[in-house]
């Protein structure tokens, strides 16, 4: 399916097309539902305005110009399109700073939609007040199940990059079930919810995709609301079938509790897979419980009403910068050209093996001569990345000359700073090699690599266009992310200590630092020799064996760890541990430094 919106399904040319706001004459199947409470179409005035908002702007309305087909019109398309012949939300009034790029509201909440909404505040009522783990994969899927029902109601329809936000966020939640490490993990979270938010909204502009990205807050209060008001309205209409299914499900809560006691009681593995099985809640913690099923409720009923009625974030425009003359504006970007090629042939000269020219007058070793230069590094390609984005808002903008310049100055401007980040990667290789892998050394190397892959997009956007680019650099962000987490950093930690103790025990190995690690670590500091094997594993065994968390908020990493530990626990009882410390076999340690340096 194509992003593009249809421009064959529009009004006649001799009607106006309708705006957001436009009132719409009810269908047979809406008119019923006049008397459920749910509020009337937007009246003229409102149309006028939201009329009058498009004419003086240029910009679309909330969800775009529709047409008489429920098909969008001029201005950028929904993320779910309105299909063909599909009822349209009617109008509502909204209050706030939002107002103008808020659609109409939704229609009455679906029965699909509430059963959704209400598994997914039990479930994280159940199963997210004991730790992290598949427990949020478990509770995410009931709550993508109450957005997609919402959006099939109103009429909307998947589009490619919407499912592409969707998978990712999904995607991104099986970090906390794999890995036990902290830091990973909260980036998978917070990268998960900015993807879920853009699922819901599909903003392609840049300050649709940063605002969209955290989008969903704007819609808990609506949500709320809207539920409600859904709510009431069945009730009052359907008071007997609502009677009949709470006393099913209480005579089915009282079967299941009687018969399943008798079960336990009856056979013991029975018991114990139940035990297993079911949430652990005492009733001290009843007060967590109830707010973190207040919690999934109201999560669940924004995204459902995200779904049914996206905020046009999009909507949302930034006026291009005054241009600048050819020459006052290129100018300044051919000298920083210049500098960094003069910068980049050192670069080349030192990797090339000058390096010992440069020893003897600077008397630095490898390893100084890395960790002096990696930070300036990546800030200068922080701040290229500030140039190139103040650059294009002041290009000039008069035709096709222009356009070529702007692609002759910021294109060998991209490409030298690429070369910058290969030769900052390539310092910090030299340092970790020295020194050892930590958690700050491999997060700024993977922060740099991802600054390389953005580089990369504007390269291709400078040849094939930049429409593109907003929601390419969420996605390699994503993209990256989720790689940093399935790649388990402290892993990868423990893993390279472990092979540079094994192949130059002379440098020795950074106890102190190793222990703290997560038990992702666990495998890779089991090939330790003896004491350090018990030394790095002490802390990690007396954390594992001692949890009792239950399978939902237990990691693979944890669960892998705990068998590892159960078969060869830790010998001693650490006084060699000091030992160790003392004798300089910290990694990170410098002689001719100011001392311990664990980053």
């Amino acid at each position: 399916m194509s992003d593009q919106p249809s421009q064959d399904s529009g009004p006649p040319k001799s009607e106006p097309s309708p705006g957001i706001g436009t009132p719409r004459p009810p269908e047979p199947a809406e008119s019923g539902r006049a008397a459920t409470g749910a509020p009337a179409p937007a009246g003229p005035a409102e149309t006028g305005r939201a009329a009058a908002t498009v004419e003086a702007t240029g910009a679309p309305g909330p969800t775009g110009t529709l047409g008489t087909t429920g098909t969008p019109v001029g201005g950028p398309a929904n993320p779910w399109q309105y299909a063909a012949g599909a009822p349209r939300p009617r109008s509502g009034a909204h209050d706030g700073p939002v107002a103008r790029l808020r659609p109409p509201v939704p229609p009455l909440i679906p029965p699909a939609v509430l059963w959704s909404v209400l598994a997914t505040a039990v479930l994280s009522a159940c199963f997210l007040g004991d730790g992290i783990g598949a427990n949020l994969l478990i509770v995410a899927v009931p709550a993508a199940l109450a957005a997609f029902f919402a959006a099939r109601s109103a009429g909307r329809r998947l589009r490619p990059w919407t499912a592409t936000w969707a998978v990712g966020g999904l995607a991104l939640l099986a970090v906390p079930a794999l890995r036990d490490a902290g830091w990973p993990t909260f980036l998978a979270m917070v990268s998960a919810f900015a993807l879920g938010s853009l699922t819901l909204h599909g903003s392609r502009s840049w300050p649709g995709t940063i605002i969209g990205s955290v989008g969903l807050f704007d819609s808990v209060v609506p949500g709320i609301i809207w539920g409600v008001r859904g709510i009431r309205a069945r009730a009052d209409g359907s008071r007997a079938r609502w009677g009949a299914a709470l006393r099913t499900a209480a005579v089915a809560l009282v079967l299941l509790v009687v018969f399943g006691a008798l079960f336990a009681g009856a056979d013991a593995a029975f018991a114990e897979l139940l035990g297993d099985l079911l949430p652990d809640a005492p009733v001290g913690e009843a007060p967590w419980r109830i707010f973190l099923f207040a919690l999934g409720l109201a999560g669940a009923l924004a995204a459902a009403y995200a779904a049914a009625a996206p905020v046009r974030w999009d909507g949302i425009t930034v006026r291009p910068g005054k241009p600048r003359g050819r020459a006052e504006w290129a100018l300044p970007l051919i000298v920083l050209n210049l500098l960094f090629a003069v910068f980049i042939t050192l670069q080349l000269v030192v990797l090339l093996g000058g390096y010992e020219r440069v020893r003897a007058e600077t008397g630095l070793d490898h390893a100084e001569y890395a960790r002096q230069g990696f930070w300036q590094l990546l800030w200068a390609t922080l701040l290229t990345l500030l140039v190139i984005a103040l650059a294009l808002r002041w290009a000039p903008r008069g035709g096709s000359r222009d356009r070529t310049l702007v692609r002759a100055v910021l294109g060998p401007l991209c490409v030298l700073t690429l070369v910058v980040v290969a030769s900052a990667l390539r310092r910090m290789d030299l340092y970790v090699d020295e020194y050892g892998l930590t958690r700050l050394r491999i997060s700024v190397a993977a922060m740099e690599l991802w600054l390389g892959v953005v580089l990369v997009l504007i390269l291709a956007a400078g040849v094939f266009g930049s429409r593109f680019l907003p929601r390419a650099v969420a996605a390699s962000a994503a993209v990256g992310v989720l790689a940093f987490g399935l790649l388990s950093p402290d892993s990868l930690i423990a893993e390279q200590n472990v092979q540079r103790f094994a192949s130059r025990e002379e440098a020795g190995i950074d106890i102190d630092y190793l222990k703290d690690l997560s038990a992702d670590a666990v495998p890779a500091l089991d090939r330790l020799p003896e004491p350090q094997r018990s030394c790095a594993l002490r802390i990690i065994q007396r954390e594992v064996l001692a949890a009792d968390t239950p399978w939902y908020a237990t990691s693979w990493g944890e669960a892998r760890a705990q068998e590892i530990l159960e078969k060869r626990p830790v010998r001693g009882d650490g006084r060699d541990c000091y030992r160790l410390g003392r004798d300089g076999t910290r990694d990170g340690f410098e002689p001719h430094g100011d001392g311990y340096d664990p980053y």
